[in-house]
């Protein structure tokens, strides 16, 4: 098996906004849609998938983020990843209830945080942060500087942008670059 090698990015700290790479996480891309699919995702993590566009779900261990009526992305820390990961695909994909993939090494996930964290994303994004930023658990899919990202409003201005690993880096650069003039 190959190793993931995520790229080198260091912690920064400017004028109310901290970014970090969050990574350790552990990233599982779940389709289906039967009732036999929600049961078995919801014995096994114990979470009941958000079933509302653009909302997400969580509990001590896992967050879920709605991607479509029938996709969504599960992400959690931890060292059991074979133990989750085997116990889906045994009960989801191989029955043929639904599909599960290991997306861990095609996203990287990066939290920022901090009062201007929506300044930041609004000056390079077509999406309106308005009503976004004023709750959590929120989770939209747009455009922030010419570069896909899923991104997480996990609480008062701190959210998770996960950016495919092949734009990551560039990303990061441009994150970097803007902060200090926001």
């Amino acid at each position: 098996m190959l190793s993931i090698n995520f790229p080198k990015i260091e912690n920064k700290t400017y004028n109310d906004l901290e970014i970090s790479q969050a990574e350790g996480k552990i990233k599982i891309n779940i389709r289906g849609k039967s009732k036999d699919f929600f049961t078995k995702i919801g014995k096994i993590t114990s979470l009941i998938l958000p079933l509302e566009a653009n909302t997400s779900s969580s509990n001590e261990k896992f967050n879920a983020l709605w991607l479509s009526p029938d996709e969504w992305i599960i992400y959690f820390d931890g060292e059991d990843k074979n133990i989750i990961f085997n116990d889906l695909f045994n009960e989801i994909s191989t029955l043929n209830i639904g599909a599960i993939i290991d997306v861990s090494d095609q996203w990287v996930c990066l939290n920022l945080k901090g009062k201007k964290t929506f300044d930041l994303l609004a000056s390079s994004s077509p999406f309106n942060f308005k009503k976004f930023k004023k709750s959590k658990n929120n989770v939209t899919q747009t455009v922030v500087n010419h570069t896909d990202v899923i991104i997480h409003h996990k609480e008062v201005n701190n959210v998770n942008l996960f950016v495919r690993r092949s734009f990551s880096e560039d990303l990061w650069l441009w994150i970097n670059d803007s902060a200090r003039f926001i």
